[in-house]
């Protein structure tokens, strides 16, 4: 039946082509597009845990802390020394002091603003410096004057690179006020209100030898798909602190963030879908035709003895023989592009707002292969149905005489 099948498809060959072509154009845009949603989610995941890290460190209910004191680690150097035994090596530490206050440049305007401190190792400096800042530079770990602001910040207050702006920190444990040098301009998601220093700057400026969190920031873990095993780091370094600290994983910082990503893959998952009917109803088409041109043929068939379930199943083989053939030479193709995309990137306009990277490298995960294996699979039987139950309710004697 299997070899009938396979005969009578190709008697019309432009049709049928016709009809492959289409199956192959969905599995070549569901294998591309799977593999840019992959690669916006992977890309997604870098830009968040470069900023924030894989896991971070703060003081026990520091959300619910009414004074600034309560939002400080105030040893830590001794907490990266306990958490570094239980990680890899090439684990990197990125402590972070950050306050609230008013920001005014000698024009004599002012905005609110986050101020951040940071001491960042070297490697992961340069690729802030690469990701973020547009003119200028970071102030280094020894500057205690120099502030890089928010492009958009700097755009507000009407400062450029250069001027002096000053920053008052009520409320906090240092000398609560201080002036800086604008050394460099950077696009962060909240360039509109959010400053950077040294952390020895932010230190003298709000609290001495502290810091608001620490970042632990994993080299193995590239890809979002290497998130399942984050619980089990965070566990092991629970077990190094005592409980005046709290430990959080990137997605529990950013829980919002965490959801939108989660959302992005059943989103794709039933536009995919949708193109699948599309071609469903293109293989239904051509099925259905081509048993309208042989219908006296199944009523000879069928009045020599073929049962209506032989007749049936031939239908469906021509379906699925369809969309195989579609499927195989849209696999080949698909896989192509996206080895060639995964390996050299894709370049795309992407709008500076989402903070994601000009060049795009395409992922697809096995388990998403699998589920367009089984689009095509579905959308051969589904084809099918119709066709195949015209087919089975033909009367021999009657389908001997049909004329169309």
């Amino acid at each position: 039946m299997l070899k009938l099948a396979w005969r009578n498809i190709w008697r019309k060959r432009g049709r049928s082509l016709f009809t492959a072509l289409a199956v192959a154009l969905v599995v070549i845009f569901s294998i591309f597009y799977s593999g840019l949603v992959g690669g916006i989610r992977n890309a997604f995941f870098t830009s968040l845990v470069s900023t924030g890290g894989h896991i971070q460190i703060h003081p026990q209910n520091y959300r619910d802390a009414r004074d600034f004191g309560d939002t400080l680690i105030r040893n830590a150097a001794h907490v990266n020394a306990s958490v570094s035994s239980v990680l890899p090596a090439n684990t990197d530490f990125v402590e972070v002091l950050q306050t609230g206050g008013l920001l005014e440049g000698s024009n004599g305007r002012s905005r609110g603003v986050a101020l951040v401190g940071l001491r960042q190792p070297a490697n992961l400096r340069e690729t802030f410096i690469k990701d973020y800042v547009v003119e200028g530079s970071l102030p280094n770990d020894n500057d205690v004057e120099g502030i890089a602001l928010g492009a958009a910040l700097a755009r507000s207050l009407k400062v450029s690179l250069g001027d002096t702006v000053y920053m008052y920190a009520s409320g906090t444990e240092g000398y609560g006020a201080a002036a800086y040098t604008v050394l460099g301009l950077l696009e962060t998601p909240n360039s509109q209100a959010t400053a950077y220093t040294s952390l020895l700057a932010a230190q003298e400026l709000a609290a001495p030898d502290s810091v608001s969190r620490v970042e632990i920031h994993l080299a193995d873990f590239k890809k979002i798909s290497d998130n399942e095993n984050l619980p089990l780091v965070k566990t092991q370094v629970e077990k190094t602190l005592t409980s005046e600290y709290s430990v959080e994983t990137w997605d529990e910082v950013n829980p919002e963030l965490k959801g939108y990503l989660d959302l992005i893959g059943p989103a794709s998952l039933i536009f995919t879908l949708v193109f699948f009917i599309l071609a469903g109803l293109v293989v239904m088409n051509t099925v259905y035709l081509s048993i309208i041109e042989r219908v006296r043929e199944f009523g000879v068939m069928m009045a020599l003895g073929l049962s209506r379930w032989k007749v049936m199943l031939m239908v469906f083989y021509e379906s699925l023989l369809l969309c195989g053939t579609g499927a195989v030479f849209g696999g080949i193709i698909g896989g192509l592009i996206l080895w060639r995309t995964s390996q050299q990137g894709l370049s795309l306009p992407i709008p500076e707002d989402f903070q994601l990277p000009g060049t795009l490298y395409t992922s697809v995960t096995i388990e998403r292969m699998f589920i367009i294996v089984l689009f095509v699979f579905i959308t051969g039987i589904f084809a099918a149905l119709w066709p195949a139950r015209t087919a089975g309710r033909l009367e021999p004697v009657e389908a001997m005489r049909f004329t169309a």
